[in-house]
């Protein structure tokens, strides 16, 4: 199973995270229990063959029979996430909605675990190879260390849209003059960075945050300041939005999400003042989860190479929608941005739209489709905790 709402995300965390335990809390409506297990038991099936899924509980309240809890595990927040942003996953829940009152979502990486799945196995190893006797002295299996606590760690998400074909400079004066909300969210969560570009009418709106990004995306859309940017700025949406309407902000959230799928961190002790540019990639139908791995490992070999000039990069996708925001340090030229674009020319050119004559196995041919992929810089702001 999964959740129904989309305005509670977490970020995809780096790889190699422990596994995901989600926990989703229904109140359900009075008269639709068997709609609601019918629902459920459609669902369940499907989302069982998903890749990273691992299992499901459906419990009911002890004491409430309108209250029911769905409990999944996952091999990582990377394979839950890619599926909770899906459109697929918003088709399939639809059945839910209708018999629900409210629901609340919850994520968790699962940091201990008894007994350890690593002792389990080798236990289970050692029955196998040595069966025990009746009576024989339990073996002993030493402790395995126990995976990280969750750091509340940076974690990276973005939101797109797109305006009204030439409302782009009255929308571009809007997002670039707002005044920034309170970094602080709480005891563990807080806002650091917010960068906003534009390509066209495509608005992206990409965030940094220290702690739970659920908490502080609540927390910036409650603070007078944003809402009145975004009250501004809803004349001229494409998608028309009531952000006072829960539905509507859920939908238009849901729509909006542009998940982190791929990152590249600086390496510690990176110095010097770094600059922050942003691509708009057309990726052909299908194609963006290779597209967008294949261009993070071009980013990721470019960090690792002191003499590129590109120390960190993180790639959003979200269907067909497909962002690169990289940051360089030092004196660069226009093709420092696309390390390796020219080794990779020809299965890019398989799954990106390089546009009329687009060849990206020359200098010049990389220089103007970079050119053509860049997004206009709206503004960039470090938060200061207040």
């Amino acid at each position: 199973m999964t959740t129904l709402t989309t305005d509670q995300r977490s970020p995809r965390p780096a790889v190699d995270t422990p596994r995901l335990r989600v926990v989703l809390l229904l109140d359900v409506l009075d008269g639709h229990q068997e709609r609601f297990l019918m629902a459920y038991e459609q669902i369940r099936h499907q989302v069982a063959d998903l890749p990273g899924h691992i299992s499901d509980q459906l419990c009911q309240s002890l004491g409430n029979s309108s209250q029911w809890l769905i409990t999944s595990e996952w091999e990582g927040a990377e394979q839950f996430l890619s599926w909770v942003e899906s459109a697929a996953h918003r088709k399939l829940v639809e059945p839910l909605h209708g018999c629900v009152r409210d629901t609340q979502s919850l994520r968790f990486v699962i940091a201990r675990e008894t007994p350890e799945p690593s002792a389990v196995l080798a236990a289970k190893t050692h029955a196998v190879a040595a069966p025990s006797k009746a009576g024989a002295r339990k073996s002993k299996v030493d402790p395995v260390p126990a995976p990280p606590l969750a750091s509340g760690g940076v974690v990276r998400h973005a939101l797109t849209f797109t305006v009204k074909p030439g409302s782009e400079p009255a929308v571009a004066k809007i997002l670039a003059g707002y005044r920034s909300p309170k970094a602080r969210v709480d005891g563990v969560t807080q806002l650091l960075r917010t960068s906003l570009f534009m390509h066209g009418n495509r608005v992206v709106r990409a965030v940094e945050v220290a702690g739970d990004l659920g908490n502080a995306l609540r927390h910036v859309a409650s603070q007078p300041e944003v809402r009145a940017v975004e009250e501004a700025v809803n004349p001229y949406l494409e998608e028309a939005r009531d952000l006072s309407d829960p539905t509507s902000a859920r939908t238009f959230f849901a729509r909006a999400a542009l998940p982190a799928v791929h990152r590249v961190d600086a390496a510690p002790g990176t110095a010097g003042e770094l600059t922050r540019l942003a691509y708009l990639h057309t990726v052909r139908p299908g194609c963006g989860e290779a597209a967008a791995a294949l261009l993070a490992g071009l980013d990721r070999a470019a960090a690792a190479d002191p003499a590129q000039p590109l120390v960190a990069a993180t790639v959003f996708l979200s269907e067909e929608v497909l962002v690169r925001v990289v940051d360089l340090r030092g004196p660069h030229r226009e093709t420092a941005a696309g390390p390796g674009l020219r080794g990779a020319a020809a299965e890019l050119g398989r799954l990106l739209d390089l546009g009329p004559g687009g060849d990206l196995s020359t200098e010049e041919g990389v220089r103007r489709y970079l050119g053509d992929c860049a997004m206009q810089p709206v503004t960039d702001r470090r938060t200061q905790e207040s």
